[in-house]
C-alpha cells in the first residue's frame, strides 16, 4: 500500500465521522510522527505501527472499500479520507502539532502525560513530551 493510501485508510477508520477539521486533524497527528525521531518514518509505518491506531488491531478488515461497496454514505466518506489525505500529503494543512489524540469516549493512561493541544470533534489531541 502507498504511503498516500496508508494516509487515506488511517482518516477513513479514525475519523470519517468527524468533522473535516478533525478528519485533517488525524491526518496531521500521522504527518506529525513521520517527521518525529520517535516514530517510523514512513506513512504506512506509523499508521500499521503495533497498536498505535485502533482500526489496526480489532479484527476487522483494514479495506475501505469494504465499508464502501454498497453503502453510499461510506463511499461518499471514502473519497473524502482520499482527498483530505492528499492534501495533507501535499501540505496544505494547518500545522497542527499534535502527535497523539483520543475519542472522548475513553480516557487513556497516558493522556495526562501529555499536552493537551485542543479538541475538534469528538477527538482531544496532544502533543507528547520529548522522550515519550
Amino acid at each position: 500500500m502507498l504511503g498516500l493510501e496508508c494516509l487515506a485508510v488511517a482518516i477513513f477508520f479514525e475519523a470519517r465521522d468527524q468533522p473535516f477539521e478533525g478528519q485533517y486533524a488525524v491526518a496531521e497527528v500521522v504527518m506529525n510522527r513521520v517527521a518525529d525521531d520517535r516514530w517510523p518514518d514512513t506513512i504506512c509505518g506509523v499508521v500499521f505501527q503495533d497498536k498505535q491506531f485502533s482500526f489496526t488491531h480489532d479484527g476487522k478488515s483494514d479495506k475501505m472499500e469494504r465499508y464502501a461497496l454498497n453503502d453510499a454514505i461510506e463511499w461518499r466518506a471514502m473519497n473524502q479520507a482520499r482527498t483530505i489525505a492528499s492534501e495533507v500529503f501535499d501540505g496544505g494543512y494547518t500545522e497542527l502539532e499534535a502527535t497523539h489524540y483520543h475519542s472522548l469516549s475513553v480516557r487513556p493512561s497516558w493522556a495526562k502525560h501529555y499536552y493537551k493541544v485542543g479538541r475538534i470533534g469528538d477527538h482531544v489531541f496532544y502533543t507528547a513530551p520529548q522522550g515519550k
